[in-house]
């Protein structure tokens, strides 16, 4: 209040004074009538007052409410800026660990799979392997058979030929003695 009443009356005394060196006019209440200028600096005063007492106060308090609560606004957001930043900095970096492990699991996924395959890929060889094996075997022992039933056979159209030839009958044993030559004498020939 005192800060308003200095500065009203420092801008008052320069303003009595321009009117007091004008000289006079009709209307203007500095013109040098005291009565008048008295008047006008009582009514000056009390509006002057009466605005700091009802208008400036309320005014001046909005005017620091305000600029409180712009600074404490600015303040928060600069907060909350701040903590704004620091998170997304925290989710970056959780990002980018993310990706990371999530490389390195595809990687490991990549390297289970082709390890798997290397595996499966032994097994059907092996298997493979054993079943060729085995086959040949089949084979081999089919062959056998086989040739072991041809030269059976082959023995018995002999001595059933020799015994025509002959014209006389043979023993079972003396039947089973040349089939046995045979398959021997057989044998020999399929070696060389």
């Amino acid at each position: 209040m005192k800060k308003i009443l200095t500065i009203a009356l420092g801008s008052l005394v320069p303003t009595l004074a321009w009117a007091a060196e004008e000289g006079g006019g009709g209307n203007n209440p500095f013109a040098g009538d005291v009565g008048t200028a008295l008047w006008t600096l009582i009514i000056f005063l009390l509006v002057i007052f009466v605005l700091g007492k009802f208008a400036w106060g309320p005014v001046l308090d909005g005017l620091k409410s305000r600029e409180t609560f712009i600074s404490e606004s600015l303040r928060q957001a600069k907060e909350d800026r701040e903590a704004a930043e620091a998170r997304l900095k925290e989710y970056e970096e959780k990002l980018i660990a993310a990706r990371a492990e999530a490389t390195a699991l595809v990687e490991e996924g990549r390297r289970d799979a082709e390890a798997v395959q290397r595996k499966i890929e032994a097994e059907a060889k092996e298997e493979g392997d054993r079943m060729i094996a085995r086959a040949r075997r089949e084979i081999e022992l089919a062959k056998d058979e086989a040739v072991r039933e041809l030269y059976s056979t082959g023995a018995r159209l002999a001595t059933d030929v020799a015994e025509k030839v002959i014209r006389k009958d043979l023993s079972g044993a003396d039947h089973q003695r040349l089939i046995a030559d045979a398959i021997g004498e057989l044998e020999k020939l399929e070696q060389n």
